[in-house]
């Protein structure tokens, strides 16, 4: 396990749950690939609502069904790391915006098991 305590990096994808990459949903392709990478870890959110720059509002509602669910994806890791990653995820991120942002890691540990 890779140490990442400190002042690091968070990096937020803000997707659409419907965009993909290829044959994948693009989340799962981001996803991937950062695993693929190397990185510390990353958390896929699952909005419940939200609207984009073309002001459609989706939601999770019964009477409403959207296909189109907001999707951030966290990352935090050393700044190299995800500076290195950003020209790829140019590549893979048609629609949506990314964010980074200096975080500081008070814990990042797992348990070990027996």
């Amino acid at each position: 396990m890779r140490r990442i305590i400190g002042e690091q990096y968070m990096l937020r994808i803000f997707i659409g749950e419907s965009d993909r990459y290829g044959s994948k949903p693009l989340y799962k392709a981001i996803l991937e690939k950062l695993k693929e990478k190397g990185f510390a870890g990353a958390t896929v959110l699952r909005g419940i609502a939200g609207f984009g720059p073309h002001s459609v509002y989706h939601t999770e509602k019964i009477l409403r069904l959207s296909r189109d669910l907001p999707v951030v994806i966290e990352v935090v890791d050393s700044e190299d790391q995800i500076k290195a990653f950003l020209p790829e995820l140019e590549q893979m991120v048609e629609s949506g915006i990314v964010t980074l942002e200096k975080v500081k890691v008070i814990k990042y540990t797992h348990k070990h098991e027996s």
